[in-house]
């Protein structure tokens, strides 16, 4: 048997009859179409993408200008600065709760420094469970309270004070002038939360930090934890003890 060979005609009819069994009656195009072709895409068509934009940086706020508490001169001796303490109305941190005055005489040996008063503190600082602690750290120094000066950086008490939002208010310039004028031969801070206010940021470590820089020289300082937490952790006392007789008990 000889093979079949289909003619144009019968080609042209089968390509026809295998459109027509998918449905496709008509081609209307007078224009020939190449069927194979790849799409084009006009600039009609073309979909619009944006131009990419310089990535937006997030806004930095700018730190809050330190608020100048000292818009007149301050009181140049120790007597009317405690009278300044009581009554300046900007140095109110707590509304109209009770002010504490700071106690003790220009030069003492040590002065104690301390954010707020306890809020049990009424008429006198460190009075309550936090003082307790403190005259029995005094009696083991063999300080009498007539060699301390009591002092805290504001006058009321106030729960979860935060040394740089107190720093940016001002309150830094105050206790340096404080400093200043009681004159302490050594200070002892009481809480961490104090350093931003005596020019050190809150990052810094308080075993790095062992003076207070005074205007024509420097005072050494020991800054550690809070007495309520010492009250609870006999470790922290330890170290503390420690860092006292290394650093600043001579």
């Amino acid at each position: 048997m000889s093979a079949h060979h289909p003619s144009l005609k019968d080609q042209v009819a089968a390509a026809l009859d295998w459109w027509r069994d998918a449905g496709v009656d008509y081609d209307l195009s007078d224009d020939a179409t190449d069927w194979l072709a790849q799409p084009t895409v006009t600039q009609e068509t073309k979909p619009k993408v944006a131009a990419p934009s310089a990535p937006q940086l997030p806004e930095v706020a700018a730190e809050p200008a330190i608020i100048e508490l000292l818009t007149e001169p301050l009181p140049q001796d120790l007597s009317a600065f405690h009278e300044f303490w009581l009554n300046a109305p900007q140095l109110s941190v707590a509304g109209n709760a009770a002010r504490i005055a700071p106690k003790g005489e220009s030069g003492a040996e040590l002065m104690i420094l301390v954010m707020t008063p306890e809020q049990s503190d009424t008429d006198q600082l460190l009075s309550g469970a936090q003082g307790n602690l403190l005259a029995k750290i005094l009696a083991a120094m063999q300080l009498e309270k007539d060699q301390v000066y009591f002092a805290s950086c504001v006058p009321q008490a106030l729960p979860m004070a935060d040394g740089e939002e107190l720093r940016k208010a001002g309150f830094a310039q105050v206790l340096s002038h404080h400093i200043k004028l009681a004159k302490p031969k050594r200070i002892l801070a009481f809480g961490t939360n104090i350093l931003p206010l005596l020019g050190h940021t809150a990052a810094h470590q308080p075993e790095t930090v062992q003076e207070f820089a005074a205007e024509d020289s420097s005072i050494p300082l020991l800054v550690t934890e809070g007495l309520e937490a010492l009250s609870g952790m006999p470790r922290l006392k330890a170290r503390f003890w420690r860092r006292w007789l290394a650093h600043i008990a001579g």
